[in-house]
């Protein structure tokens, strides 16, 4: 796990055994580029959260999950988990543990595009965001603008926005017309390309990640 991004790789989510799964899981939007849901899993729960497209998953709560390393392996490791992780998962049938003590929830974003060989980098987005991962299926990153602060001119893809602190924010297109665009605690939303700058109105600092589907 990385320390600035908290990124846990593509590692596969199996445990052993043939214990049933228990997890709630609630579609949150879908479109032609992805499926969100929300899962939550007690301690001990399961969940299949991998399947035929590749996704990433968003951690909203939780402190330990319990999965098997790449083949060659035979015993199940642990890790531990923080509000905002993001797990980079990889196409394929795969199954999650809440080995903790406390509720697991998180987010997951299933592509439903083929991809692409095509590198973004920082193309478009402000110098204060942080790019977690990106690969041929999503550019992934974390955005924090402080209370009452602007953020410059920028371009973003039509993206997955998962918010973890919400804010009051507004942003201004270039022909200088304002757009609301505030953002609630928790609240997962899609929001289409645009050029803006963006401007947090509030007194709460706006913490959000973003995946933008290839």
């Amino acid at each position: 796990m990385q320390q600035t991004s908290r990124w846990i790789g593509a590692g596969l989510f199996f445990v052993t055994g043939a214990a049933p799964l228990f997890a709630a899981t609630t579609e949150v939007l879908r479109n032609d580029k992805v499926i969100v849901t929300e899962v939550t899993l007690v301690p001990g729960d399961q969940e299949q959260v991998g399947g035929v497209h590749a996704s990433v998953l968003v951690v909203l709560e939780g402190d330990t999950i319990q999965m098997l390393p790449p083949r060659g392996y035979d015993q199940a490791e642990r890790s531990p988990v923080h509000r905002g992780d993001t797990i980079n998962q990889r196409a394929g049938a795969e199954i999650l543990t809440n080995a903790g003590k406390t509720p697991l929830r998180l987010v997951r974003v299933e592509f439903r595009t083929s991809g692409s060989d095509e590198t973004w980098g920082m193309t478009g987005l402000p110098p204060n965001y942080d790019v977690l991962f990106e690969d041929e299926h999503s550019r992934t990153y974390e955005i924090r603008i402080a209370a009452h602060a602007w953020e410059p001119q920028h371009t973003h893809h039509a993206r997955v926005v998962v918010c973890l602190n919400g804010a009051q924010l507004e942003h201004i297109l270039p022909d200088g017309s304002k757009q609301p665009s505030t953002l609630k605690t928790d609240e997962v939303t899609w929001r289409l390309a645009q050029t803006h700058t963006g401007h947090n109105l509030g007194d709460t600092d706006l913490w959000v990640i973003a995946i933008e589907p290839k």
